[in-house]
């Protein structure tokens, strides 16, 4: 072990698109889950722009609990109302006073959650309005911090909040990246133009067998834009299309797309299609919660091994759940553009208290010919080893949204 704690040795693991199946899932912007991710992430960056402009730091908060309750909504051919608000809950804890040699001062924490909610709200699901389409309430429990402490410790490494773990992986494989493209595609500005019935609320399945990739797409279709039961089939259809055509255009797989199956197409606007108002299965009934969905990097991969931390709402200061996860993806992506690697996969695990930049143990496993792991292995060490003593600066990047976490 090097002073890092890094043991590097050959994978074990078979790439999954050398397994005879692969199940991958992607939740995407209108998502119940996506929202509460959001909702936690957009009140946490929101409340650290606060804390940096006002005493210099980010203080401790951690709004990693979500809860999005869902509504219920009438949508018909050409329209619709919501008549019962979706209920959004933001719980955790915060630093809500300060102590300093002026005395004691509060965060408004209250205000600054709310905002965020609502402005993301805005910002990201066209048709849902945050003031009479949703509820948005708070419970964070209170905390204080001395500033004089935190000024005394600045520029030093901040102890793991908790043992936890992080892990990531690379590359992507042709499933994962199917999936994750088909999502984004979707909610993308492109299509939103062209085709504006699809609602933000997509959710993509991806399964293969042999070389045989089945999407089955999950898409919400805003009820305002479709007249009819016919007008609603012929958007599937060219849905069904787009994904194809897209999918083929990154993957050699045998692409089969299917588009809400769970429609009775004789039942029309009285419950047998899948029609919102909003654009989100929440006006439905449908609830959430922050960790419930994609992993940090934006996929639900259970032929992988995951960590089960949310990475949202979590501070990006101290936090591992948050930061040892953004930590393990990058370095697994940087080692595995190294000559002749061919998959590598990152797990670390922090001991509460200790520098987050000296974990208990760093992992690392590459799968490499055997000259090549002997050739990298020191090249491997240094990468993680540099994006761990960066990890003091990544809240930097976490707050200008320039890190994937969910």
């Amino acid at each position: 072990m090097s002073a890092k704690n890094i043991v590097v040795e050959k994978s074990s693991y078979i790439p999954p698109s050398r397994l005879p199946v692969e199940i991958v899932e992607r939740k995407g912007t209108g998502h119940p889950d996506y929202i509460a991710d959001s909702i936690s992430e957009a009140a946490s960056r929101e409340l650290s722009r606060y804390y940096l402009e006002h005493y210099g730091a980010i203080l401790h908060h951690n709004l990693d609990k979500v809860l999005v309750v869902g509504g219920q909504s009438s949508p018909r051919f050409g329209g619709g109302e919501v008549v019962q608000p979706i209920y959004i809950l933001v719980s955790g804890r915060a630093t809500t006073e300060v102590v300093s040699e002026g005395g004691r001062e509060s965060v408004p924490v209250g205000p600054i959650i709310l905002k965020a909610t609502r402005d993301w709200i805005k910002s990201n699901i066209r048709f849902l309005d945050p003031d009479t389409h949703v509820i948005v309430d708070y419970r964070v429990g209170k905390g204080s911090a001395d500033l004089v402490d935190i000024y005394n410790r600045r520029g030093s490494y901040p102890g793991a909040n908790d043992t936890s773990m992080g892990i990531g992986y690379a590359p992507l494989s042709p499933t994962e990246r199917a999936v994750l493209e088909t999502e984004r595609l979707l909610n993308s500005e492109k299509v939103k133009k062209e085709l504006p019935a699809v609602g933000e609320d997509v959710k993509v399945m991806g399964v293969r067998k042999g070389n045989k990739l089945t999407l089955t797409v999950a898409m919400a279709v805003i009820s305002r834009f479709v007249h009819s039961t016919e007008e609603y089939l012929s958007l599937k259809e060219e849905v069904k299309k787009l994904v194809k055509e897209h999918a083929a255009s990154i993957t050699d797989l045998d692409v089969e797309v299917y588009v809400n199956t769970g429609d009775d197409p004789s039942r029309g606007d009285k419950g047998g299609l899948y029609l919102t108002v909003t654009g989100t299965s929440a006006e439905h009934g449908d609830d959430g919660a922050t960790g419930r969905g994609n992993r940090a990097n934006g996929l639900i991969t259970p032929f992988r091994p995951m960590s089960l931390e949310a990475t949202a709402g979590k501070n990006p200061v101290s936090h591992i759940g948050k930061l040892y996860n953004v930590v393990a993806f990058q370095a697994a992506s940087e080692i595995c553009g190294l000559d002749h690697v061919n998959e590598v996969y990152i797990k670390l695990i922090s001991q509460i208290g200790k520098p987050i930049n000296q974990p208990l143990l760093a992992y690392i496993a590459i799968n490499a010919p055997d000259d090549v792991l002997a050739r990298v292995k020191h090249q491997a060490e240094e990468v993680l080893a540099k994006h761990l003593d960066r990890i003091n600066v990544l809240w930097e990047s976490i707050l200008k949204g320039n890190v994937s976490l969910f």
